[in-house]
């Protein structure tokens, strides 16, 4: 019996450091997808920048709004059509939607100077980094802070289209206060529900769809902090 006992619990032990290896394979191909996507972001809203030849027909015409609003196309797209599309289609997607993004924040390096924007960035580094590893190691069951935060975020989304039209400064104000608080938990939120999404069985292919998904929610929760930030704390080129 006491070798049944001790077979039991070797194999038990086996499994777990089996799962454990998987999730942190899985959590590590999420923050590469994440942080190569920031990095193209980046990438193009600098070269963009760099060339009036670009940003000037773009920014200065009706067309800037169909690069503010492309980035959207492309989440709902892979939202809603995610089960449809193959893994390696849904990572194309991915990396075509971050260079998108980067297009679409190219306006930033012109109107922002180059250390405000550094200082949001790293700001928002600071910020992602403890919520999202909060996130993974906490035993706190998060989702009864879903909703919560979900009808948060539709606030911030609402007051932000109707500042567009009052442009208020005490409003934009309020709006990046609630926004960072919603986002920063919005991470901590994500990386738990994707760490319960891989406890699922899934296959492969469904593996590969779950990290571009994955990797997506934690690349916009950490471009809406960096934005909310830029917005607060960020001194204008004169």
């Amino acid at each position: 019996m006491d070798h049944i006992t001790r077979g039991r619990s070797a194999g038990f032990g086996q499994s777990a450091a089996i799962y454990d290896e998987g999730l942190r394979a899985h959590m590590l191909r999420i923050y590469n997808y994440m942080g190569l996507g920031l990095a193209l972001t980046g990438i193009v809203a600098m070269l963009v920048a760099s060339v009036p030849a670009i940003y000037v027909p773009i920014f200065s015409t009706p067309l800037k709004w169909v690069v503010m609003l492309a980035p959207l196309a492309f989440i709902m797209f892979l939202s809603f059509r995610i089960e449809r599309v193959s893994g390696a289609t849904a990572q194309t997607l991915f990396w075509a939607f971050c260079g998108v993004m980067g297009l679409s924040l190219a306006s930033i390096f012109l109107v922002y100077t180059g250390a405000s924007i550094a200082r949001a960035f790293f700001g928002a580094a600071a910020m992602f980094t403890a919520m999202s590893l909060y996130g993974y190691t906490t035993k706190r069951d998060l989702s009864q802070f879903g909703s919560f935060l979900m009808m948060g975020l539709i606030g911030v989304v609402i007051a932000s289209i109707l500042n567009i039209f009052l442009g208020s400064s005490a409003l934009q104000f309020a709006i990046s206060i609630i926004g960072i608080i919603v986002f920063v938990g919005l991470t901590a939120w994500d990386t738990q529900s994707i760490k319960l999404q891989y406890a699922e069985h899934h296959d492969g292919e469904t593996r590969q769809k779950l990290a571009v998904m994955g990797a997506l929610s934690l690349y916009l929760n950490f471009i809406n902090i960096f934005q909310l930030l830029l917005s607060l704390t960020g001194q204008q080129e004169e």
